[in-house]
């Protein structure tokens, strides 16, 4: 009978001979045999197995008759039990590529397969050999690996498998795209046409994750011109669905809008144009604004203060009667009883002003002003005088509601201190702590209502467009410590003032005179930061959404 061990041993060194023939050849292309011999090997005993993964890829350019039988060898041993034998083949598929890039997208398929894989060493090699494609040759290894991503005819079982290429690309791509993207300006630009191309079927958190990413990019720095600002914009509103008809049934579109909107930002900031947002919100939500979700309100109303001081004129005249019918809605004329929800109105009045700053006489038919831009759209032949009695009088009732609010939580801010000495267990010290945040808040907003409603009583007013007021919850998502602190996916703290039975207006926490739920949920959701979509639905906005056109 055989010996398997010295079975084993003759075929080691065959593999040897077979190696150190090619090594010495001349013309390794004439070693047809020794380089069969190889992948033969490879069919045997682990250390021949093993052996044979690093030769295979070593002498692969060299044989174009063998390459596809090569290659199968080696995709043979990625499924071996072995895990050695495993890694080696893992090591040795990025070599297939060095002469003959043309393999490229085939072993960037095989290797995301791997990135599943549950064994860190084999997973960590999967990471290296997609590097060091990455590195061999970028834009080809770049487009495999978003051809991947952007596959959406996939089947969803492969949804595992994206994700794990996003996380790779999130993870050790991005962070190191100036050594990656060379020459700069057409890597970069390569790079955005991919991503672009994979904005078709995404999720909340990806959409965040690209245009994080491509803001980053030199060609859209500081130094990039507006037509760059103007395509990074168009991205957003494709993402926000801009063209669809808007129904407040659709909470995912609603989310996804709101997001957006908080996302293009920056770019209104460089002067991106915000048209076509205010456009669509004028046209579509707002006049459904009554019929929103309650949740939903709030993050609307903080997205559209915070996008306010960037309008064009044109758009601000078309808005700002929706605007003035919201204030009508939420600034009562007269003391009834009920409740005013002053973030609403905090919000309101900023719109307004920096609306009303860019297109003041657009004001006189809303709000019985006599402002004179010598304008037919002056009006001030027409008797407005009843708008005037009326906007008035609710800011007059506004002001006194507020300034008695005011007392209210300065008396408990007071109390707050007093509970914060007595406290005695980090729980209580902390729930104190949310309590004294959320009155700040709370007074913030009130001083912020005060000073915008000011000088609004003047027949000829002057509007605040400048950044002397800054909106309460901007200031305190500065201010909040991270324990409170409510980022996407979060909850919110439970002691926030949100409108449902707040912390501060429970006894035995330190309320002092905050006794009033009516104060409480006069400021529903000072504590959340204005950004909307992060409600933990888990995946952003509630899965990705197909079909949509980003080229």
């Amino acid at each position: 009978m055989s010996d398997p061990a010295a079975d084993d041993a003759k075929r080691i060194e065959k593999l040897y001979e077979f190696g150190e023939r090619l090594n010495e050849s001349k013309d390794k292309s004439q070693n047809v045999e020794d380089y069969q011999g190889i992948i033969d090997a490879a069919k045997s005993s682990i250390k021949a197995k093993q052996l044979a993964a690093q030769l295979i890829p070593r002498f692969f350019k060299f044989f174009p008759d063998l390459r596809d039988a090569a290659v199968e060898c080696l995709v043979d041993l990625l499924e071996e039990e072995d895990l050695a034998v495993r890694v080696q083949a893992i090591r040795g598929l990025p070599l297939f590529c060095k002469d003959t890039p043309e393999y490229i997208p085939k072993i960037v398929y095989l290797l995301v397969q791997l990135l599943a894989a549950e064994d860190f060493v084999e997973r960590d090699a999967v990471h290296k050999a997609l590097m060091s494609l990455l590195r061999q040759d970028v834009k080809a290894s770049l487009s495999a690996l978003f051809g991947r991503i952007a596959n959406v005819d996939e089947p969803s079982a492969d949804d595992l498998i994206r994700e794990k290429i996003l996380n790779y690309m999130k993870d050790k791509v991005f962070p190191i795209k100036a050594e990656l993207l060379k020459p700069q300006e057409e890597m970069e630009r390569h790079i955005t046409d991919l991503i672009k191309k994979c904005l078709e079927d995404v999720t909340g958190a990806e959409f965040r994750m690209f245009m994080d990413f491509l803001k980053s990019l030199t060609i859209f720095g500081d130094k990039a011109p507006p037509e760059r600002m103007k395509e990074l914009v168009g991205l957003i509103e494709a993402q926000a669905d801009l063209d669809a008809q808007f129904t407040v049934s659709d909470t995912d579109h609603i989310d996804r809008l709101i997001s957006c909107l908080f996302m293009a930002i920056p770019f209104f900031v460089r002067g991106a144009s915000s048209s076509k947002f205010f456009n669509y919100l004028n046209k579509e939500v707002l006049p459904l604004f009554d019929e929103l979700p309650e949740e939903r309100k709030l993050d609307l109303l903080k997205a559209l203060a915070e996008i306010s001081p960037y309008t064009m004129p044109q758009d601000s005249r078309q808005t700002l009667p929706s605007i003035v019918q919201l204030l009508k809605k939420y600034m009562p004329r007269r003391k009834t009883g009920e409740e005013m929800n002053f973030t609403y109105v905090e919000c309101l009045l900023y719109a307004f002003h920096h609306l009303a700053h860019k297109a003041p006489n657009a004001t006189n038919s809303l709000c019985g002003y006599k402002i004179v831009t010598g304008q037919p759209s002056d009006r001030l032949g027409e008797d407005f005088s009843e708008h005037y009695k009326d906007f008035t009088e609710r800011l007059t009732t506004v002001e006194e509601l507020t300034r008695a609010t005011m007392k209210k939580l300065t008396q408990g801010m007071a109390g707050h201190n007093k509970a914060m000495s007595a406290a005695k267990t980090d729980e209580e010290k902390n729930t104190i702590k949310t309590q004294k945040q959320n009155t700040t808040s709370g007074l913030r907003t009130c001083n912020n209502i005060l000073a915008m409603t000011k000088p609004l009583h003047s027949k000829t007013p002057s509007f605040i467009g400048d950044k002397s007021i800054s909106l309460s919850w901007k200031e305190a998502v500065k201010a909040s410590a991270p324990a409170t602190n409510t980022g996407t996916g979060g909850k919110r703290p439970a002691s926030a003032v949100n409108g449902s039975g707040n912390a501060a207006s429970k006894k035995g926490r330190g309320a002092g005179g905050m006794q009033n739920q009516l104060v409480n949920r006069a400021f529903e959701g000072l504590s959340q930061g204005g950004r909307g979509g992060g409600r933990g639905r888990g995946r952003g906005w509630g899965g990705r959404g197909r079909g949509r056109n980003y080229r």
